[in-house]
């Protein structure tokens, strides 16, 4: 089915289309010939401003892929991809409106003025009033062939500036799996300028990893908890903010998502 947006005023009891983005000429449903990414057209990002509840931000991958914004409750939207550079990457003309292929995005929660998003062609910040995303993946280490390709990004949930990424190879034969077979994450905790491996108990070798973009989060403990599933059935934790890692459950179905209850001590 094509991506849609859908919203409820009571409680979820019943729904209706938001017709300013299902029914928009450009950014609606793919053609039969324009079918997205390749495991379909998605609309897989709805973030709300916590100020404002006519304010929100969507991540579309289809036949006009992008952020998309709205300050009216979805009744009209804007683009918000200037500075993604997916088209340029692939040799076409470059366009800031449509085509730049988010695969997560995620404001923060205490400063819903600083987003991030996860690209088919790299990291990105963007500060809101700038509106210009700036590609942060690119600091990443040159080392053991890690590019900052991934699908999701995880926040901090109190330091707009502290960002996790779990990055994958993009390239063919074995695309979308962890470098070289030895899973890492990074950490920034400038927005981006630096990062720093974080490989401690993960295997050394032969551990082609791969996740889903909904299936990394933290908690919000302190320090904070970090956590992912894997499409072969694998949970991995950290309980010190990605310093150490372990497996805490194997052996379960393709994971899509990953979600942490925190219960009252």
């Amino acid at each position: 089915s094509p991506p849609a947006l859908f919203r409820s005023e009571d409680d979820g009891d019943t729904w209706e289309g938001v017709k300013g983005i299902n029914e928009h000429p450009k950014y609606g449903p793919p053609l039969e010939d324009q079918q997205g990414p390749p495991d379909g057209s998605t609309l897989h990002s709805i973030m709300v401003d916590p100020r404002d509840p006519n304010h929100m931000y969507i991540g579309l991958s289809s036949n006009a892929s992008g952020v998309f914004e709205t300050t009216d409750k979805g009744a009209s939207w804007k683009p918000l991809n200037k500075g993604v550079n997916c088209l340029e990457t692939y040799g076409l003309e470059p366009e800031a409106e449509v085509g730049q292929e988010p695969h997560c995005l995620r404001i923060h929660p205490l400063d819903p003025d600083r987003l991030y998003q996860q690209s088919h062609c790299g990291a990105y910040r963007m500060d809101r009033a700038e509106g210009v995303w700036v590609r942060m993946g690119e600091n990443l280490p040159k080392e053991n062939n890690i590019s900052d390709y991934s699908f999701p990004v995880v926040l901090h949930p109190r330091d707009p500036e502290t960002v996790w990424l779990l990055p994958l190879d993009g390239g063919f034969p074995l695309g979308r799996v962890t470098p070289n077979g030895k899973p890492a994450t990074y950490i920034t905790r400038d927005g981006g300028k630096t990062w720093k491996r974080q490989d401690r108990g993960f295997p050394k070798k032969d551990a082609w990893l791969s996740l889903k973009r909904q299936a990394m989060t933290a908690d919000t403990r302190d320090p904070v908890g970090v956590y992912f599933g894997t499409t072969g059935g694998e949970v991995w934790a950290s309980s010190n903010e990605g310093r150490s890692w372990s497996q805490i459950a194997n052996s379960l179905p393709e994971i899509y998502s990953v979600e942490v209850a925190e219960l009252a001590p």
